[in-house]
């Protein structure tokens, strides 16, 4: 068995060395070594004192998440067993934090008497963004030690806290400079701890955390939190582990707390949730590229376009510190651009999340100018002008003539063809699209277009750059609209339909946002801009002429100059972020629908979740067939990180698997069948869902 422990002895202190890379899992061969290396020092009458610390590495990022809902989660010695026994020991056990302690790693700390940490470090118990608890005496022992308050917010949370805050709520004893002095720390105080013959677990600071908790503290909390957590249990099981805290002896407690964590992963939130956390870490990993794919050097960067677009994505990379040159052709246009960018930051200074001198090193990195000529060293330009094929390939036509050879040219197209922009070009191995999502110095997502002639090393460069920025980029193949847009047309269309039908927008849009998703379709348009949706079927009207009677309404609002928020009204009326339903809207669905000679009739929420969600799932299980979209899980990701599907619903095609795909086979035909002529047209199952059915198969994947 690889030796995952390194143990030694230094006069009176034991030091026991996790070294399992690259995070120091506590998987079930490091748990069976860590009991060991501690029996040992307990039964070492040398050893007055145990120090616990990461050999090399981080302290620990937690549990091997592979393991979770499997057996291998609780074979002995399983987490909560060897921390209680940790507990036990009748010697001093001292944590030494350096990097990391999160999930299971700060609850292995919180099982120590003691804990020191670097000043580096981050400590948290995010096990709540995979659906789950912390369930090895986090939510047990550290209400003990910090508050039932503190306690709450902190596992609600999931984020981690720094080793200064850490300190400040009493999680640890003290800091150490850096990760260099750290062991030279935890050493000092194990020798004080033995010289005063402290005792191995000293008396929890808040033995009974619920003695300061207000009275209804618990009840009014749920309430006031439910409608953020959207019908999610776990952090509902959170509050119900901090309250038995509160009303428990801590062996009971620990008890209550197993179980709701294996209620937990049990659950269908949790698994999905762990599928979006694997589906991360596949996004990237594509046939044709390797570790031996040439990554191409890119230190200087150009956008095109000072746009609110062409902003958010040069505040990108000077917020990775990357310098980037803002080219417009107007000097008004790049002086509003560049004052936007300065109003961003500002507000981000107002919000707390960044300092003044922070804000001044980012803009001190974007340059504009109103000359190509600035960008011709450029490693990568990226060209984010009006949505036309016509004046992006005039750009590109530029491009071509005035970049250097072997620099990446990159379109920020959401719909438009990579490969017609890519064609004007002589170097069309060098064109690639990058589909920023709005605001673009926020939104997580990217969708990286590979074009028919994209190069590899151009396509394994995007990737890593997009990395670097704090992306998550999903590659697509060339088609309208890529994974996220075309699958919007579908799940659009069937909601404006469902308005002609008899739906009202705000009963469309809680169906959806019940569901879980951040907003609904329609108030999505009004967000967006019905303007902007309008200008995209402008530009396709000969592809979708067969039947345009769905977009009828929306075509009519942009007649009226409705659209959306910007206008104050569209689908709804705005009255500042306030959002009231419009009579006039649902009249003018009323008579669309009679020049249609659509009849009108009462519809249920669970015909406008079939027919909005499956069509959305149909066209990504379509996508997945052509090629389009590499993996079902990369799809999800889009729609969780582009489009506000819930990360703990696992994505659309993750959340089409747990309603079972003969389900949702049957429901599509039965629509087709339902809905006429109309059905006939538009509820077309995809090749790839009656194969999947047809052989029995659970999961979406290619066959």
């Amino acid at each position: 068995m690889k030796n995952l422990i390194q143990y030694r002895c230094e006069d009176s202190l034991a030091l026991i060395g996790l070294s399992c890379a690259p995070v120091n899992a506590l998987g079930q061969a490091l748990r069976e070594q860590l009991l060991e290396a501690c029996e040992r020092a307990a039964a070492d009458p040398g050893v007055k004192a145990l120090v616990l610390h990461g050999e090399g590495l981080v302290f620990s990022a937690g549990a091997d998440i592979a393991e979770f809902g499997s057996a291998a989660s609780f074979a002995r010695p399983d987490l909560p067993s060897l921390l209680v026994r940790l507990s036990e020991l009748d010697k001093p056990l001292i944590a030494a934090i350096g990097g990391l302690a999160l999930g299971g790693g700060l609850e292995l700390a919180l099982a120590c008497g003691y804990r020191v940490a670097e000043a580096g470090a981050r400590l948290g118990l995010p096990e709540i963004k995979l659906g789950l608890l912390p369930g090895a005496g986090g939510t047990q022992r550290l209400p003990r030690l910090i508050g039932a308050e503190a306690a709450l917010e902190m596992i609600v949370s999931g984020q981690p806290i720094t080793a200064q805050r850490a300190l400040e709520l009493g999680l640890i004893e003290r800091v150490a400079p850096d990760a260099n002095s750290l062991l030279d720390t935890a050493r000092s105080v194990a020798l004080e701890l033995i010289a005063r013959q402290a005792p191995a677990h000293p008396a929890w600071p808040q033995a009974n955390p619920g003695a300061g908790v207000p009275a209804n503290y618990f009840a009014d909390y749920r309430a006031a939190n439910l409608g953020r957590w959207k019908g999610q249990s776990a952090p509902q099981r959170v509050v119900t582990a901090i309250e038995a805290a509160c009303s428990l002896p801590l062996a009971e407690g620990l008890a209550r707390e197993g179980e709701l964590f294996k209620e937990a992963e049990a659950s269908s939130e949790s698994e999905a949730l762990r599928h979006v956390f694997f589906a991360e870490r596949e996004v990237g990993k594509l046939p044709g590229l390797d570790a031996g794919t040439p990554i191409r050097p890119i230190s200087r960067v150009a956008v095109i376009g000072a746009g609110t677009m062409g902003g958010g994505i040069a505040m990108n990379f000077a917020n990775a510190g990357m310098a980037v040159t803002l080219l417009e052709l107007k000097a008004d246009a790049l002086a509003r651009g560049l004052e936007l960018i300065g109003k961003n930051y500002q507000a981000s200074v107002q919000r707390g999340k960044l300092t003044a001198a922070q804000v001044d090193e980012r803009l001190a990195l974007i340059h504009g100018t109103l000359d190509y000529a600035d960008i011709a060293d450029a490693d990568l330009v990226i060209e984010a002008v009006f949505e036309s094929l016509p004046i992006k390939q005039q750009v590109f036509r530029t491009l071509d003539e005035v970049c250097k050879a072997g620099a990446i040219l990159a379109s920020n197209t959401s719909t438009l063809d990579v490969d017609a922009i890519a064609a004007v070009t002589r170097r069309p191995q060098d064109v690639v699209g990058l589909h920023f999502f709005s605001p673009a110095n926020v939104m997580r997502l990217l969708e990286v277009v590979r074009g028919t002639a994209t190069a590899p090393d151009v396509l394994a460069t995007t990737l890593k750059i997009a990395k670097r920025i704090g992306k998550i980029p999903v590659v697509s193949g060339v088609c309208f609209g890529f994974i996220g847009n075309r699958m919007l047309e579908p799940y659009s269309r069937e909601a404006h339909r469902l308005l002609l039908e008899g739906a009202t927008p705000a009963q469309v849009d809680k169906v959806l946002t019940g569901l879980g998703l951040a907003m609904g379709v329609l108030a999505m348009h009004d967000l967006a801009g019905i303007d902007v949706s309008f200008l995209v079927r402008e530009s396709r009207r000969d592809l979708i002429a067969h039947d345009q009677g769905y977009c009828k309404l929306a075509d009519a609002l942009y007649g009226l100059g409705r659209f959306g928020q910007k206008t104050s009204s569209g689908y709804y009326l705005y009255e500042g972020r306030e959002r009231k339903d419009d009579p006039q809207v649902l009249a003018l669905a009323e008579q669309i629908a009679g020049e249609l000679g659509i009849q009108r009739r009462a519809i249920s929420d669970q015909e406008i979740h079939d027919r909005c969600v499956l069509m959305l799932v149909n066209e990504g299980i379509q996508l997945l067939d052509e090629g389009i979209a590499q993996r079902s899980s990369d799809i999800d990701l889009v729609w969780n990180n582009g489009y506000g599907f819930p990360a703990w619903r696992g994505g659309p095609l993750h959340y089409a698997e747990g309603l079972g795909l003969a389900q949702v086979l049957q429901r599509i035909g039965h629509y087709r069948e339902a809905l006429g002529a109309y059905g006939e047209m538009w509820f077309q199952p995809a090749a790839l869902l009656e194969r999947l059915v047809a052989s029995g198969q659970a999961r979406i994947e290619r066959i």
